[in-house]
């Protein structure tokens, strides 16, 4: 393969930045370009040591700074790595990548680094996605989740199930070599059993989808309500400022807000929208139109209601379009205004219900419990494996269902029924931690990837 290198820090000015090279090259094109403060010393080429010196290009040196060697097969990508520390000025740093450049590298597409490091068997394709996923956490769940997987727990899990079913499999193929003598070590039973077992734990982690992906991708969240319910006061309280006009006229918001906030530890991509109710006002009309598309497209309803007055036809218009949008379910029913809330009797058809003032920001914390319930949160054990991609999730309801298939196989029939079911699962948790996956598969997930990764 050939030599490698990209700027490894963010774009812009900062105290430092990084220039990775990697490549069977890597450590030939850093000595054109580093002059190391000590020859003696940077000629050993000690493994993981950091060596100070000057960089220059064919104009003379432009700066001084630290080059750090890794040998392959121990660095990230499991070959020559070298790593260029400069002052992190955009035009120091772009000078640097220059020289590598022109000394031998080539710019690194993206994801091209962590790519050979799974290509070269330095990682699985779930350990791959999880250092995505360190980079785009928002949230300490998500952080803590992507740390996990990233040091091999889901591979881990996968791994164990891949174990179970080859096993299984081996069984099948005595049975089928040698169907008259008793060669296999597992029998019906106990293979339905074993099964049965596999099945739970993938059902399980298939379940996990749900929560995983509220903490990492978030989900589609519509406040919607009548006018004047507090829809823009609970919008600011959840961004922390002033994202959408508050006034005691009705009718203020007159399109969809957007904006994306994190409540505890899910992602919310709210959509704070137009006051539902009757209206001859054209634009106003055509923002609740907009109101009820949200509805309708939202995983995640916040519905306002006004605790100070009474339940009248416009409320009723709102519990009307939730319903007939099949959204009850994904419904939180939010009792706003408490701080001045009146003797009325709120019978909301809603099981979720939460009482807050969204002016004072009180009672956020049971909002934030009942959106992480209605998540998937209270299915989720401490140290339960998370899927939060929809790539494994749907490997892994693969692997599920042809498990079950199996399962079904063995009632009323020998062994060697259920094989090509195992064989089924077998492939799908294969594709699920990279051991069996196409190229355009790897491309995909590695292109999201930045470039210096």
């Amino acid at each position: 393969m050939s030599t490698i290198a990209a700027i490894g820090t963010p774009h812009g000015k900062g105290g430092v930045a990084m220039i990775r090279i990697s490549g069977a090259q890597a450590f030939e094109v850093a000595e054109k370009i580093f002059i190391p403060a000590s020859r003696e010393r940077f000629s050993q080429r000690i493994h993981g040591h950091a060596y100070y010196g000057s960089f220059a290009d064919e104009k003379g040196v432009f700066d001084d700074g630290l080059c750090i060697l890794f040998k392959g097969p121990n660095s990230f990508t499991g070959e020559n790595i070298a790593e260029l520390y400069c002052h992190g000025g955009l035009l120091v740093t772009q000078k640097l990548l220059s020289a590598a450049l022109k000394n031998g590298a080539r710019i690194a597409l993206a994801g091209e680094f962590t790519r050979r490091a799974f290509i070269n068997g330095k990682m699985s394709l779930t350990q791959a996605e999880a250092i995505g996923g360190i980079i785009d956490s928002v949230s300490e769940k998500h952080l803590s989740v992507s740390a996990k997987q990233a040091n091999g727990s889901l591979s881990r899990m996968l791994g164990a199930i891949y174990d179970e079913l080859k096993l299984l499999a081996a069984s099948v193929y005595a049975y089928i070599d040698y169907p008259d003598e008793d060669m296999t070590d597992i029998s019906v039973s106990e293979m339905r059993q074993t099964l049965i077992g596999i099945k739970a734990r993938l059902d399980k982690l298939a379940g996990s989808h749900a929560y995983g992906r509220a903490i990492s991708e978030g989900i589609k969240t519509a406040i919607v309500g009548k006018p004047n319910t507090g829809k823009s006061s609970l919008l600011n309280s959840l961004c922390g400022e002033e994202r959408a006009i508050v006034t005691d006229i009705a009718g203020t918001t007159r399109d969809v807000v957007t904006e994306t906030v994190r409540l505890g530890d899910i992602i919310l991509r709210l959509s704070d929208t137009a006051g539902i109710r009757e209206s001859d006002d054209t634009v106003e009309k055509i923002g609740i139109e907009r109101s009820i598309n949200a509805i309708k497209e939202a995983s995640l309803i916040l519905a306002v209601f006004d605790l100070s007055r009474p339940i009248d036809d416009d409320d009723k218009r709102l519990i009307s379009a939730i319903f007939e949008c099949q959204k009850q379910a994904q419904t939180v029913c939010i009792l706003n205004k408490s701080d001045i809330a009146s003797d009325f009797c709120h019978k909301l058809p809603f099981e979720n219900k939460v009482s807050i003032s969204a002016l004072n920001n009180q009672g956020l914390d049971s909002l934030v419990e009942a959106v992480s319930l209605l998540c998937g949160a209270g299915d989720i054990g401490e140290d339960d494996e998370i899927v939060c991609n929809a790539r494994q999730c749907a490997s892994v309801v693969n692997a599920a269902n042809a498990v079950e298939s199996a399962i079904k196989a063995l009632d009323g029939f020998t062994q060697d029924i259920a094989g090509m079911d195992i064989e089924a699962a077998l492939a799908a948790i294969a594709e699920a931690d990279g051991r069996q996956v196409s190229e355009d598969i790897v491309n995909e997930i590695f292109s999201h990837f930045c470039v210096g990764k």
